[in-house]
């Protein structure tokens, strides 16, 4: 999985390349993957956009390097996808609203026996999920997340629960995690809602994979 993502980073890096080579010649491409993949072969076949031959040729061979990462990408979650149907833990992971295959195989790997985690909280923690404290005269202030814990298992919860914050509202009114999330946002801004979420979704995954259950919204108390 750290092959994977280090892939995606390199796909990444190679698509802001691209574009910062673009607006000295009045240029510019949003940044959306999508709209690099869309906008990039008309550009290349402007001739009248005034790139210079050895620019041309150079982001020639850098769309083939993004398209070549693209293919190997694409490869590997089919692998995944594969994987996913057959293996039981990832399945039960995969009822868990913003996880998909990519991050339930990685959280399988990472976390192996979940039963060696006492609680949900204790997975939490070991993620880096949990905030930090800070106790003086009597009081406890809460610090964030900082750096600890595994980064990269933390990162893909974190973008999962941005994926559940961007679609709560098609959930069914009666769904537990809607209400729940309906709660939090109640008293916090939307951007700082994906850590506790994700920090939730911690939990929910201890208890898919402790008892072997698949995660049901309905049953989730808010």
């Amino acid at each position: 999985m750290d092959q994977l993502s280090g892939w995606i980073a390199e796909r990444t890096a190679l698509a802001n390349r691209i574009r910062a080579m673009l607006p000295e010649f009045g240029i510019t491409i949003p940044k959306n993957l999508n709209q690099l993949r869309k906008h990039l072969p008309f550009v290349l076949e402007d001739a009248e956009n005034g790139l210079p031959d050895r620019l041309r040729q150079l982001l020639c061979e850098l769309w083939e390097d993004l398209i070549r990462l693209d293919d190997r990408l694409k490869a590997i979650n089919a692998e995944l996808d594969t994987y996913a149907r057959t293996d039981p833990q990832t399945q039960l992971l995969l009822t868990i609203p913003g996880i998909g295959p990519i991050v339930a195989t990685a959280l399988i790997s990472g976390i192996g026996d979940a039963s060696a985690f006492r609680k949900g909280r204790d997975l939490a923690a070991w993620l880096g999920l949990v905030p930090r404290q800070y106790s003086t005269g009597g009081q406890t202030r809460l610090l964030g997340i900082g750096n600890r814990g595994n980064r990269h298992l933390r990162m893909l919860l974190i973008h999962g629960a941005r994926a559940v914050l961007r679609v709560v509202s098609k959930r069914n009114e009666d769904d537990g995690l809607r209400r729940w999330i309906e709660r939090v946002t109640a008293r916090k801004h939307p951007n700082v809602v994906a850590v506790p979420l994700a920090n939730k979704l911690a939990r929910i995954v201890h208890g898919v994979l402790r008892h072997k259950t698949p995660f049901e919204a309905r049953l989730m108390s808010a």
